[in-house]
């Protein structure tokens, strides 16, 4: 069995340091090899990358950029009337990931529009994911890159994201039929819409190409109390093979340093 590769996400850890440069370096000084985050967007790209290069860590993955956060946008990868808008946020993703020789951008879906029925609008917002996920893949694929969709639970964290089942996220994939985008497996949200890891893990492992962890209800350190045993989770990406990037994506209850005992043994 191949080891696990983690990744700290410098968007959740690290926070105690102001800016993503500064994060670099201390995920390098925790013992990181890798790291992820989510919007980057608010600093230089050539500083970014110049940071990225002195603290000698691996960028593996970004998001797309949410939109327009005053009027609610969380993504717009689904959204209506949104296209231009995504294939600008796209472009400019793809432009940060250049920068820091990054190969994999969350492609986000974005929320259903407020006061609309779920189930009346599906199919028009499932119809405009397609379409570009589908523009998407062929951005990337010149690129060399791999896009990816995460399903975000709606029961507490997003009541109104698009995409919020790995049942639903297959079926996408599967009437895309894009190989370079793939799905994106984040720990938390999958139990609390779904529980029955095992054996989604199972299921799903040949479309996962990326995975994220916290605990759960909290979202802090694997190793904080709640609901997930993570030694028997992590154990069983290894056994089935998993060979990309787990990403730290929680809360620190404390100190992210002060929280990182539960890591030693993967990062050593």
């Amino acid at each position: 069995m191949a080891p696990l590769r983690f990744c700290a996400n410098v968007s959740w850890l690290f926070t105690e340091l102001p800016d993503f440069g500064q994060r670099l370096h201390a995920a390098a000084a925790a013992g990181f090899r890798a790291v992820e985050a989510a919007w980057l967007y608010d600093s230089d790209p050539l500083e970014l990358q110049r940071a990225r290069r002195a603290a000698g860590v691996e960028v593996v993955l970004i998001n797309t950029p949410p939109g327009d956060l005053d009027r609610g946008d969380l993504g717009l990868g689904a959204v209506p009337g949104r296209e231009a808008d995504f294939r600008r946020g796209l472009d400019l993703a793809v432009q940060y990931a250049r920068a820091l020789d990054c190969s994999r951008i969350h492609l986000m879906a974005g929320r259903v529009p407020a006061g609309s029925d779920r189930t009346l609008v599906y199919r028009d917002m499932e119809a405009v994911f397609l379409q570009n996920l589908s523009y998407a893949a062929d951005v990337l694929s010149k690129e060399g890159m791999t896009g990816l969709i995460e399903p975000i639970n709606t029961r507490i964290t997003e009541p109104r994201y698009f995409l919020d089942s790995p049942h639903q996220a297959s079926e996408i994939l599967e009437k895309l039929g894009k190989e370079n985008i793939r799905l994106q497996m984040d720990v938390f949200h999958w139990q609390i819409m779904d529980g029955n890891l095992t054996e989604n893990i199972r299921k799903y492992l040949p479309l996962i190409g990326h995975v994220q962890i916290a605990q759960v209800p909290g979202r802090n350190e694997p190793d904080s109390d709640g609901e997930l045993d993570f030694r028997y989770l992590l154990g069983t990406l290894e056994r089935l093979g998993y060979r990309g990037y787990v990403g730290c994506e929680y809360k620190p209850r404390g100190s992210t340093v002060e929280g990182l005992a539960w890591i030693q043994q993967y990062l050593s």
